[in-house]
């Protein structure tokens, strides 16, 4: 794991919104993220593309659905900086969680 690609990824912004939802939610999926960000669909699967380049998430299919959750095991430091994002690093995050909440539509998820 290359430590350099995971600060990379975590300097954004909206990544780190991504990474706090994923923290929170356990696994989502695209359609969900795009509805708790409020931001369009291409540049959520670009920053997600980021974040699975880094080793940071991974993905999973389920029909037409793509699910993200984060990839384990992380390093203990990883998973320490990453917990720090639900702990009010993200100052958005509890609007996004309120949007995510407030989502109609979700999609049911099999066991992953």
């Amino acid at each position: 794991m290359d430590t350099q690609l995971i600060f990379d990824a975590v300097a954004d912004a909206t990544r780190r919104r991504i990474l706090g939802l994923l923290v929170e939610q356990g696994e989502l999926c695209v359609c969900e993220l795009t509805a708790a960000l409020d931001d369009i669909q291409p540049k959520i699967s670009r920053h997600l593309g980021v974040l699975k380049d880094a080793g940071i998430v991974v993905p999973r299919r389920e029909g037409t659905w793509m699910f993200y959750r984060l990839a384990a095991p992380l390093p203990a430091w990883a998973d320490a900086l990453l917990e720090t994002l639900s702990r009010g690093a993200v100052p958005e995050l509890k609007a996004d969680l309120k949007r995510l909440k407030g989502m109609n539509g979700r999609p049911e998820r099999c066991a992953a």
